[in-house]
């Protein structure tokens, strides 16, 4: 033998196998004379899932923030000071238990009621009111800019107004007052009363508006206003006399 001849050994086909070779196409996926198969090839073991958009929002900012919470603050001391009020109003009713002042007209008497010569309708009345003051520990400041009227029916006859004064606790002041007033169509409005006088029962109409000031021990509280009407029913309305009333019904109420 040669040098440059080699000697390769022999292998034995029986004696090991040979390697398994990896197929061309996967498992699980279907052949195809076109194309490439491993597109249609679905994974066995793994699970399908869908896959949703995912939604970015924008921080919110800083101003935004500072917004909201002054926002809260202010409605927090709002209700924390309309607390307060309450509390302070029902500590304060308790205390001094408050009562609206009690009215009544005691007398009417007529000065004057004439036709002038325009055919209008003077009238002239004098009213006796006793106001009354129910409460212990509240005193009364009658302001000016009060407002007194009587009316007959809707047509108004004479006004007039209270003085100004002070009505201290529980106190019973006696008020004469002097209502003076000219109406048009005063010949239409006098027979209409006389008429009304021959049944004996004429109807009038005594409104009551009064600017006032509570006195809570040594505190003046702001003004508020009385409100009333009085509804009369008078035997007559000749002058210079006396008229009787033969009932009356009064409404008092406060206005803020």
């Amino acid at each position: 033998m040669t040098e440059n001849q080699r000697i390769h050994p022999v292998v034995d086909m029986e004696a090991s196998p040979p390697p398994p070779t990896r197929p061309l196409v996967p498992r699980g996926s279907f052949k195809s004379d076109k194309g490439n198969p491993a597109r249609f090839q679905q994974p066995i073991n793994q699970p399908f899932r869908r896959t949703d958009p995912v939604m970015y929002s924008r921080p919110p900012t800083k101003k935004r923030s500072c917004c909201c919470k002054c926002i809260c603050w202010t409605i927090s001391l709002i209700i924390l000071l309309l607390i307060i009020i309450a509390a302070t109003a029902g500590i304060l009713y308790l205390v001094f238990k408050p009562k609206i002042p009690q009215y009544s007209v005691d007398n009417l008497r007529i000065s004057d009621l004439r036709l002038n010569f325009d055919m209008s309708l003077y009238a002239k009345f004098n009213v006796r009111i006793t106001a009354v003051n129910p409460n212990k520990k509240i005193g009364i400041y009658y302001e000016k800019g009060s407002h007194l009227s009587v009316w007959y029916k809707s047509t108004q006859l004479c006004r007039g107004s209270l003085p100004k004064f002070y009505q201290g606790h529980q106190n019973r002041t006696v008020l004469d007052v002097a209502l003076t007033g000219q109406s048009q169509y005063g010949n239409t409005l006098m027979s209409a009363i006389q008429e009304a006088a021959q049944t004996g029962r004429i109807p009038l109409d005594l409104k009551v508006e009064v600017p006032v000031s509570v006195k809570l021990g040594k505190l003046k509280l702001r003004k508020v206003r009385i409100l009333g009407d009085c509804l009369l029913i008078v035997d007559s309305l000749s002058a210079n006399s006396l008229v009787r009333i033969k009932a009356s019904t009064c409404k008092f109420g406060l206005k803020l």
